[in-house]
């Protein structure tokens, strides 16, 4: 894609995005499944193309560690009267970034994770000046990646992976910091969640293989998913 169509466009967005209780979104409840939101975080820019906010999580946990990810986590009773507040709040706690300062635009479709969550995606604008400041305990490093690493074809990389017996679908990037080489691999639902947004508000398919992500019922049936998780990665 040309970079000059990548200039943000808060119009275009929000047009393509659906509105969070749209009963056109495809919206996911599950016991089965921990709730969960993130906060697919734009940084706009008046003469470049507009950078996302991604955190390489911290090697605590089984599930995630390591990983690169969209600020968020679980819905909390305790404190979120919504999915919203989830994304916000870990937001604030992971990146530093207060609830005023984050614009929503709108929503993409939940999605279940083979990790068992059901993910919403918050889509939402945080001022270019706006300072961040990451959690030491669950973020190892926060990185700005300009949309255009993502469209890119060159950088996008597919494998189709064999999972009890059916093809699934795995996307990644490896993304290199220009400032010490280091070398970021942004996969699994972050980068799904990213190549939906590109189709959804470009229509532009990164995908050539074409297959679909695994649906509710079929990822309960799935045993041992770190297993599948480490023979994946070992891939990259």
């Amino acid at each position: 894609m040309d970079s000059a169509n990548l200039i943000f466009d808060g119009n275009i967005i929000k047009k393509a995005l659906y509105q969070c209780n749209s009963p056109l979104r495809i919206s996911i409840k599950d016991n089965f499944f921990t709730s969960s939101a993130v906060l697919f975080s734009i940084i706009p820019f008046k003469d470049k193309p507009y950078e996302l906010i991604l955190i390489h999580r911290s090697d605590k946990g089984i599930r995630h560690r390591g990983e690169m990810s969209f600020p968020g986590g679980k819905f909390d009773p305790r404190l979120d009267g919504s999915l919203r507040d989830t994304a916000l709040r870990e937001t604030e706690e992971e990146i530093g970034v207060p609830p005023e300062k984050v614009k929503i635009l709108g929503c993409l479709d939940d999605f279940p994770t083979m990790t068992r969550y059901i993910i919403t995606p918050f889509v939402g604008i945080i001022d270019k000046d706006q300072k961040l400041v990451k959690d030491d305990r669950e973020v190892q490093e926060i990185v700005r990646i300009p949309i255009d690493f993502f469209t890119s074809k060159i950088n996008f990389k597919e494998q189709a992976v064999d999972i009890n017996g059916s093809k699934f679908p795995i996307f990644y990037f490896n993304y290199t910091k220009k400032e010490n080489g280091k070398i970021f691999t942004v996969w699994g639902a972050t980068s799904y969640m990213i190549s939906n947004f590109i189709e959804r508000v470009y229509g532009y398919n990164l995908s050539e293989i074409n297959l679909k992500r695994f649906k509710l019922d079929k990822i309960k049936l799935i045993k041992e998913y770190i297993k599948y998780r480490n023979q994946i990665t070992s891939k990259f």
